[in-house]
């Protein structure tokens, strides 16, 4: 069943995973070779300006067939339940490599930031004794997680060679913790029809409808849906939401003109400037400003819920977890001494479990980030926080997490839509020596014991606590799943 001989390339032997892991049915083999290295690949076909087919045949090529995936064909969460159980299972029956292979595992992912998140959500709900950390291949449009770990904005090649130096770059990353972000979303179901999950129109892959919590419960007695989700890069909502809307809806509906990365950012530039973004008092009635949209309120102590002004003139609100939005830009910054005293600010960490809130009043003030010290106006950190929306404003409002949009419906009569972000544990991912991204363990400064605590709230509820991405997750009846969570 091996398409490739490890014996062949020194090299690439240190990621290889025999076909056995993977297919319990052929006969257990025990190689006296212990790859340093083993790798698991997903690839998204459909990013990268259509360049993800080419990338998977070069990974086929160089590794085993068996341990490369297609998402477009193959979910993460079903891949790595049937994988983890085989592993499970070797390791109980003595295998030696398979142990090995637990231990030393880790998940490459090529795709845009939503993909990404897609497979960090998988990992952070399978509650791993020790989660692979994940590395990602800058397959996208935005492609900011990558490049807040080091990893580059483009795509690293597709040919043998390049794959050859990626991998080579992933056997020497260092592993970091970033925190993971729960989102959960509340909107009441009409009182006509079934009570079955009604889904919002094109639901991003991080959102995941989730049934009434309980008969009893308030919510379930008004008749409320609830969706949940995470993030790891940013919640948006506002203008620069409807311009990366506008951007999927065309490539969606003539994917066949988004097959180059660079002609795929100028369209999206084009859009921004045809939404409205850079004209948006032409475009956009002051009626669609945020403060008009949501009333929003932060978390900054556990279990302190106020409000937060937004100013009038706000048009989009980024929740910012990395030093990466829009391709590269730093909409934080880093606040000068005399801020960070007056105003109680921090520098940005990845894994201090506070988020940047920052706002934009249109494209001409995101264009400030390109400037040395450049930034939008900084609203808040916090540790949570909640919108509001009610009617009055508008019948949608657009939204977008770790570059997948979507268009919300609105409130009608005296319903509303909440949405509230909350902290929820951390994750590993891999960076090389040009990460940006900081850790609060880089400098002498240490968090607080609020700042690395798992849940800002011990009295969870069961929609809090995991993302749903990998619900259906099963172990085999006959595998002990305490020694693995």
């Amino acid at each position: 069943m091996d398409n490739f001989s490890p014996e062949k390339d020194e090299f690439l032997k240190e990621f290889y995973i025999p076909s056995y892991i993977f297919l319990p049915e052929l006969p257990t083999r025990h190689p006296s070779f212990v790859p340093s290295c083993p790798v698991v690949v997903f690839i998204n076909t459909k990013s990268g300006g259509q360049l993800g087919s080419a990338l998977l045949a070069t990974y086929c090529n160089l590794l085993n067939k068996l341990q490369v995936f297609n998402l477009k064909e193959e979910a993460p969460d079903k891949v790595l339940h049937k994988l983890y159980g085989n592993l499970e299972k070797l390791k109980s029956n003595g295998d030696h490599l398979a142990a090995e292979i637990l231990n030393r595992l880790r998940l490459i992912v090529a795709g845009g930031d939503g993909t990404a998140s897609w497979l960090l959500g998988v990992v952070c709900d399978l509650r791993l004794a020790r989660p692979p950390p994940i590395i990602t291949v800058p397959l996208g449009t935005g492609n900011n997680i990558p490049f807040s770990f080091g990893w580059g904005m483009r795509n690293p090649g597709i040919d043998c060679q390049s794959v050859k130096s990626f991998l080579e770059q992933v056997m020497k990353a260092r592993e970091m913790k970033i925190d993971s972000w729960h989102i959960i979303m509340r909107m009441r179901v009409p009182k006509e029809g079934s009570c079955d999950p009604i889904l919002p129109l094109e639901l991003p892959h991080a959102m995941h409808a989730f049934q009434r919590v309980s008969e009893s419960d308030s919510l379930t007695m008004e008749r409320h849906q609830t969706f949940r989700g995470g993030f790891w890069n940013y919640f948006s909502i506002g203008m620069d939401a409807q311009v990366s809307y506008a951007f999927h809806h065309k490539r969606k509906k003539h994917p066949e003109k988004f097959k180059n990365q660079l002609a795929n950012q100028r369209t999206y530039l084009k859009l921004g400037c045809t939404q409205g973004w850079f004209c948006t008092s032409l475009f956009q009635p002051t009626s669609r400003n945020i403060a008009c949209l949501a009333k929003v309120k932060i978390m900054k102590k556990t279990g302190h819920w106020e409000k937060l002004h937004i100013p009038n003139s706000i048009r989009s609100i980024v929740c910012l977890n990395l030093p990466s939005f829009s391709g590269g830009l730093n909409p934080w910054g880093t606040p000068d001494k005399k801020k960070q005293r007056d105003r109680d600010l921090t520098p940005p960490f990845v894994d201090d479990g506070l988020l940047e809130v920052v706002g934009f009043k249109d494209g001409w003030h995101g264009l400030l980030l390109l400037a040395p010290g450049g930034h939008g106006t900084r609203l808040a950190q916090a540790r949570g926080i909640q919108f509001k929306f009610r009617k009055g404003a508008g019948d949608h409002a657009y939204m977008r997490i770790d570059g997948e949009p979507w268009e919300q419906p609105l409130p009608q009569d005296k319903d509303e839509v909440v949405v509230e972000i909350s902290h929820l544990g951390q994750v590993s991912i891999l960076a090389t020596d040009n990460c940006i991204a900081k850790s609060v363990y880089d400098v002498s400064t240490q968090p607080d014991e609020d700042s690395t605590s798992e849940d800002s709230d011990n009295s969870y509820s069961e929609e809090r606590k995991n993302f749903g991405a990998a619900d259906a997750f099963r172990y085999y009846d006959d595998i002990d799943r305490t020694c693995i969570s």
